[in-house]
């Protein structure tokens, strides 16, 4: 960093990306040069500086925003931008999901500590797992806490009619992205970034793996992208390499599926805490989507036909194929908490009423007939 001609390389660099009016790349250039640099005041100067940069409401921000990319031929954006991300609940992570989101955040939060330390925020996460289990929620909570617009891709949109133009489409989005403080989410990203081995695919698609791997690995720290794939399983190898970060989502163990069942039912529907924990039972290793909508459903039958919730609510508890030890358990647990009667227990679980007497011997509660 002291030599003249290192400065001299590193000034025209730097004016070249500047005249090019690309301030992203010039944000992550900085970046390298105070990581770099063997002068401890310059990289000071420089971390302050790009702590401070621009935003949205800096008088310094450009008076006229990047207009939102378009396909060319339908005109239709390419994009959906969320300014402000609004979640309909709030997301139950696993402790290991909750622990990486967490942490993600607070590189964010700390990124002078980070940079000071010849470190960079991560900049690219893939999110893994099946339907309904949270990702693209867990995404507009992350732009939620970060106070971020979250930026969804339409790949709907992006595939053009001309397939030639998809592999620009692509581009325009991702550069654009690029060019301001966002999330951006690539949702279902088997979709354009499946193996390039697939013999199943034409020519035009297997290049879009190429367009999409050469954004990656030219992604700002300043910018933040999540990909979201249903299909793990078809993405091209070499896309899993490039992402920093790789978060699985599963689906719903129990004390996950009460939680989400008791936010679904809030405080005011009777016995709430009762039913959530045993739904839990037979609702687990659902996805989040497909309780939310036999929960739902339920409550709004109710609403309609003004029965009793717990009669529709217990019509959820399929529980045929659970073990018979868990059936009685169960059985057992909706006769104590009051919620139906030995009969409709029996209805439900299989368990004969005998057994369920036998297990309510030592319990003071009756059993309603």
């Amino acid at each position: 960093m002291d030599d003249r001609e290192d400065l001299r390389d590193i000034f025209v660099h730097l004016a070249r990306i500047a005249l090019s009016d690309r301030p992203q790349d010039v944000q992550t250039f900085l970046h390298r040069v105070a990581k770099r640099s063997h002068d401890p005041s310059l990289s000071a100067a420089l971390v302050e500086l790009l702590r401070k940069r621009p935003t949205r409401s800096s008088p310094l921000r450009r008076t006229a925003e990047i207009p939102l990319p378009v396909d060319a031929d339908s005109r239709f954006q390419l994009l959906r931008v969320e300014e402000r991300p609004e979640l309909p609940h709030e997301p139950i992570f696993t402790k290991k999901v909750g622990d990486t989101l967490t942490r993600l955040i607070e590189e964010r939060r700390n990124v002078k500590a980070l940079i000071n330390a010849g470190l960079e925020p991560t900049k690219s996460i893939l999110f893994t797992g099946p339907p309904g289990v949270g990702k693209t929620l867990a995404a507009k909570w992350l732009a939620r806490e970060l106070k971020r617009p979250l930026l969804i891709l339409d790949l709907s949109a992006v595939m053009s009619s001309y397939l030639g133009r998809t592999g620009s489409n692509l581009r325009h989005v991702l550069d654009y992205a690029k060019s301001i403080e966002g999330v951006l989410l690539l949702d279902e990203l088997d979709a354009i970034a499946k193996r390039r081995d697939d013999t199943g695919e034409i020519g035009e698609l297997k290049r879009l793996v190429t367009v999409l791997l050469q954004q990656l690995d030219d992604w700002p720290s300043t910018g933040f992208l999540i990909a979201a794939t249903n299909h793990a399983e078809l993405l091209d190898p070499a896309i899993w390499r490039r992402f920093e970060e790789l978060v699985e989502f599963e689906l719903p163990e129990r004390e996950a599926a009460r939680a989400f069942i008791r936010a679904l039912l809030d405080r005011t529907a009777p016995q709430a805490e009762e039913w959530s924990d045993v739904l839990s039972v037979a609702l687990s290793r659902h996805s989040f989507s497909d309780i939310e909508r036999r929960v739902n459903s339920a409550r709004r039958a109710s609403a309609l036909n003004g029965k009793d919730l717990g009669e529709h609510l217990s019509s959820l508890l399929t529980v045929d194929s659970r073990p018979k030890q868990e059936r009685i358990d169960l059985a057992v647990q909706l006769v104590q908490a009051g919620l139906v009667s030995g009969r409709r227990a029996h209805e439900l679980t299989g368990v004969a009423r005998d057994t369920i007497r036998e297990r309510l011997k030592a319990s003071p509660a009756e059993i309603v007939e």
